[in-house]
This record gives C-alpha cells, structure tokens and sequence, in this order.
C-alpha cells in the first residue's frame, strides 16, 4: 500500500500538468532558431532541487519526437543545461528531467532544434539528433530518487505567429481520437465545418480544436458585399471513402432574397483546368485520413444584406444519401474592394485558381498592346 502511495504521489503532478489549459504564444526574435529551432516550452521552477521533472503535453504532429534533441536553456544565465535525461517521450507528451542550474526561476525547452544541410539559396532543414551530456554521477542520483518535484509548463512558445502549430496543428490524442470514433462507428465519415482563417494543414491527425468544439454540422460566417467568400468542410474517413462529392443549396435570406447554389462551388470536386476546360477530379479518403474540402461563395455587389440559410451536402459512392450541414451566411452592409484580394489571409485568392483569364493570346485589361514602329518600340 505504501509503495502504490508513492506511486500516485509522483503520478500526480504529471497528470496535473498534462490536464492544463497551456496558453500558445508567439515570442517574435526572442531566439536564434537557426540553432535552437522555431519552438520552445517555458518552464517554471519553484524550489532549488537538484533534480526537477515535467511532463509536456506537446501534442506534436512530427513524427518520432524521441529522435530528436531537446535543448534546455536557463533563461537567467542564458547557459544551456547539461544534465538533462529523457524519458518516454512520444507524440502526445514528453517525460524530461533536468538539473536547474540557476535554481528557481524560468527555463526554456526547445524541443525541434535543426540545422541547415542545405545552400544559403536552397535550404535543407534537418533535425538534430539526441545528445548525451549529463554526467553520471548526476544520472545516478536520478535513478536512485523517487520523489522528485515537478515543474509548471506555463506555455508554448514559437519563435513567430507563422510558425505556430495552434490551434491546427496540436493534435488530438489517441483516446479522443478513439472515443469520437466509437460514438460515430456506424458513420462512414464525420464533417467538421471550418473557417477559412483556420486551415486544415494535417492529413494524419484531427486537431485538438475540433475534439473541443461541440459537433453540430453546422457553419456561420460573415461576409462583405461582393466578396470572395470561401470555408472549409473537413472530412474524417472512418472507413475508405469513394468519389466524395459536394452539393449545395440556395442560402434564403430573412427577406425572401436568394443567394443561388450557381454561385456555389467546391474547390476539390470541380474546376477549371490550366488550358481552361472544365473538370471535375475524383475525391478518394483513405480510413482515419483527413480530407479539407474548401468550398466558395460568390455574391453580388448588389446583394441585400441580411442573414441567408441553407445547405451544403456531402455525400460518396459510400453514403449516396449524404451528410447534410446547416449554413447560416450573414452578408454585412459592405462592399468589398477588389472582392477582397486585398487581403489574402482570408483566402479571398482561391477562385483565382479558376479562372480563364490569359487564356487567350490577348492583352488583358488596363494593359493595352505594344506598338512597334520601325525600331521604336
């Protein structure tokens, strides 16, 4: 009994850890990651130990974690720390141990350290491998203390916004990923609609967000007059899924006004091709894969502002009858300049992909035809 006191004594704090609500912060040139990488967690020491443990709950979508260095930096000195030994380190958490060499205070875990294999001109980025630097009298003591304190991680830092992993690159653990499963079982796929400031970037993995977020089959968005508006359906295949496709309906406004499905595509399941023919590829997910399916509005620069309701259905050779999403689009009192090409982060861009312009051996508009005359161009 009193061993399995001890046991859960020393569980405890890791278990606390791991269960915290970790902030996710971007650090702008805070550090050098041409040697230390783009990401870091901070650590809160409490006490003067000569040991400390923690437990990270990265949630990494890399794979083999425990291939790779980790470099732990005091942020006092500045000085990195040698007597560091790792435990079972995996995609979901990592087990570390390490001397705090300045005592109490913040320390730095940077845990995807790279270096360039590669030209100045044509960079080859490689992860470092694991290092042994702890001393072995220090090692010893390890093994031989059973009661070591814990300490906080107190956040996840990268070293800019664009390299952040949240919120759509943390990853859902094994046991969400295993509870949403069985409470969809006899469902060949699960919709997780998205906003087009979130993209999907992982094909192996569900993101932590969608395991918080409650699942509803439903999407809301607001939109400007006249612009490129586009959101994201994302597929889970519970099972392997044949030639997905998407169809919508008119969205009805409040006031009886109509935003027709014309207006209505999916980037994935039709198009144009580079000689601007018309085509139509076929949608394969593979079981337990990932699939966005972005799919864009068109509306008027005349459109009536107001709230429009309808719906988007996803259906597969698996499943003809389909899933169907509630769509609640608000168009606002607007217009949009330029149908918001001006700014690209909401993907207001991806139509371009379609489009038929320069097709022809013509000069396109404000530009007009050079003129030749005799040697004067």
């Amino acid at each position: 009994m009193n061993k399995l006191f001890l046991f859960l004594f020393i569980l405890f704090p890791f278990n606390h850890t791991y269960s915290q609500n970790i902030p996710y912060t971007n650090c702008n040139n805070c550090w050098n990651p041409d040697s230390l990488g783009n990401h870091r967690v901070v650590l809160q020491v409490a006490g003067n130990e000569k040991i400390v443990k923690v437990l990270i709950p990265w949630r990494r979508r890399d794979a083999d974690p425990q291939d790779k260095r980790i470099i732990i930096e005091d942020a006092k000195s500045k000085q990195k720390v040698l007597n560091v030994k790792s435990g079972n380190l995996n995609r979901e958490s990592g087990e570390i141990y390490f001397e705090p060499i300045s005592g109490k205070g913040i320390y730095y875990v940077y845990y995807m350290p790279y270096k360039n294999e590669g030209r100045s001109n044509y960079p080859k980025g490689v992860y470092l491998k694991p290092e042994n630097t702890a001393s072995a009298e220090w090692l010893e003591l390890v093994s031989k203390n059973m009661n070591i304190p814990a300490a906080k991680v107190k956040e996840f830092q990268s070293v800019d916004a664009f390299n952040s992993f949240s919120p759509m690159e943390v990853i859902a653990t094994k046991s969400e990923t295993d509870q949403l499963i069985a409470q969809n079982k006899n469902q060949p796929f699960i919709i997780f609609p998205e906003d087009r400031l979130h993209s999907i970037r992982m094909n192996n993995d569900l993101p932590q967000r969608w395991i918080k977020k409650k699942q509803d089959n439903s999407f809301t968005g607001t939109m400007l007059k006249g612009e490129n508006f586009s959101y994201q359906l994302g597929i889970y295949a519970l099972q392997n899924i044949k030639n997905i496709k998407v169809r919508f309906s008119d969205l009805i406004g409040d006031n009886s006004k109509i935003i027709s499905a014309k207006n209505m595509s999916c980037l994935n399941t039709e198009g144009t091709d580079y000689e601007g023919n018309a085509m139509h590829p076929v949608v394969n997910i593979e079981k337990g894969k990932v699939q966005a399916l972005w799919c864009m509005i068109d509306v008027a620069n005349n459109a009536t502002p107001g709230k429009y309701k309808g719906t988007v259905t996803v259906y597969s050779d698996n499943d003809a009858k389909g899933k169907v999403v509630s769509i609640l689009l608000v168009v606002k009192n607007a217009l949009a300049k330029n149908q918001g090409v001006n700014e690209p982060v909401n993907m207001t861009r991806l139509n371009w992909l379609n489009s038929t312009m320069a097709q022809e051996n013509t000069v396109i508009a404000p530009y007009i035809p050079l003129k030749v005359t005799g040697d004067t161009i």
